[in-house]
């Protein structure tokens, strides 16, 4: 840096952030016309490339001097903090021409995660760092657990992918020439602090209230249904037994061990609104009442929950209940007769209202790669369903928070 001196001035910076910009503004050899003071030998030519990144509260933008001979320096500032000094592997990253998927996604998601609503769930019970080693930050660490949970990693996975990825390390906002990312261990007693405390599911809430406020649920309808989660059948392990709080169920001719998810979903805008585990013993109707939040005037539901009216739980209930009818009794009914056609296509109608539920078991299953349960024990299991389905709700929403913020999803 000696005998080179740049000064930017805020009129300057401001205008480098405006959309009309559109983030990218070069700066050549002619003196007046530069926005700032340079002093560089004359003999040598040098470019000032200014990149901003776009967000709805803040932004940063990098200057690397480039000379005949590659990057001599680069520094990065961000509104309202200091320039410092970045990687080479950043502004190589920066530099790049084609926008990841990865990144579209992160991207996406740090515009509509309701950081402040989350953020105010966790802090109370979060570690101040009065005694012993100081915490990790309350913000990275929930960026290193969404980022689990979104890619379905383990504790020392999620640590890796950190250290390999520079889109990832970009969103939980680490800069490895600094520090290094937050270790397994680390990870797994922030996991544990949210289970005691049973912010999983105030997380949930705390989405789902955002979702609400944006007029994204109805609440007038709800579609229930469950999906089973597997356990390791497997007993080759030091109790020589398998998890007690998981069980066998019998789907078709085939069975399976684990538990069920059991959820409640908006039937305007398939948000799922309550979440339940049991074992994958537990009948489906048997949890009606619990998916339900009270509201409801009609409730979709397939074969599975028939005789749903005349629980004791739900007798009470003013509700109209759509419950899908045996494929037994549909097929008894020729196709050639009216009522035959008019069965089916009422069945049709409710299929296709009741098939919004499985978008969120699609997110959570493929997506997020939540086809077998990673922890041992029901609670904990549960604790990681009411995160995965409210990432999952946000994702559904999406589309519509982005365009509630002026923005366009790509």
């Amino acid at each position: 840096m000696r005998g080179h001196s740049f000064t930017l001035s805020e009129e300057t910076w401001n205008h480098c952030l405006t959309p009309e910009n559109e983030g990218k503004i070069f700066f050549r050899r002619q003196r007046r016309a530069l926005p700032f003071e340079v002093e560089l030998p004359e003999a040598n030519t040098f470019t000032i490339h200014i990149m901003a990144a776009f967000a709805e509260h803040e932004g940063n933008a990098n200057l690397i001097a480039t000379y005949p001979y590659g990057i001599i320096w680069a520094f990065q500032r961000t509104p309202g903090s200091e320039m410092k000094q970045i990687s080479f592997s950043e502004v190589e990253f920066e530099g790049k021409k084609r926008t990841t998927r990865r990144e579209v996604f992160l991207s996406e998601m740090e515009k509509v995660t309701p950081w402040a609503e989350v953020l105010g769930v966790i802090g109370p019970h979060y570690p101040k760092g009065k005694r012993g080693r100081p915490p990790v930050g309350l913000e990275r660490m929930l960026r290193v657990y969404l980022v689990q949970q979104w890619y379905g990693l383990s504790d020392e996975g999620v640590e890796d992918a950190i250290t390999d990825s520079q889109a990832l390390r970009a969103f939980v906002r680490i800069d490895l020439s600094r520090e290094s990312a937050p270790d397994a261990t680390t990870l797994l007693q922030f996991r544990h602090l949210l289970e005691k405390h049973e912010l999983t599911k105030k997380l949930f809430e705390a989405i789902n209230g955002k979702l609400s406020a944006a007029g994204l649920m109805m609440r007038e309808g709800t579609i229930a249904d469950a999906t089973i989660i597997a356990a390791p059948p497997s007993v080759k392990n030091e109790a020589k037994a398998r998890d007690p709080e998981m069980h066998q169920t019998k789907k078709g001719n085939q069975w399976y061990f684990g538990m069920k998810a059991h959820i409640g979903v908006d039937a305007e805008s398939g948000l799922v609104h309550t979440v339940v585990g049991t074992a994958a013993n537990v009948g489906d109707v048997t949890q009606t009442a619990q998916v339900l939040h009270g509201d409801e005037k009609t409730v979709y539901l397939d074969a599975g929950y028939t005789g749903v009216e005349k629980r004791e739980d739900l007798k009470e209930r003013d509700i109209d209940w759509q419950v899908a009818m045996k494929r037994g009794k549909l097929k008894a009914v020729p196709e050639d007769r009216v009522l035959g056609q008019l069965l089916r296509k009422l069945e049709s109608v409710k299929a296709s209202i009741r098939s919004k539920v499985e978008h969120p078991f699609h997110i959570v299953k493929n997506l997020f790669h939540f086809r077998k349960v990673r922890y041992k024990g029901l609670a904990k299991n549960t604790a990681q369903l009411h995160t995965l389905f409210g990432l999952a709700n946000l994702m559904i929403a999406k589309r519509r928070l982005l365009a509630l913020n002026g923005q366009v999803a790509p």
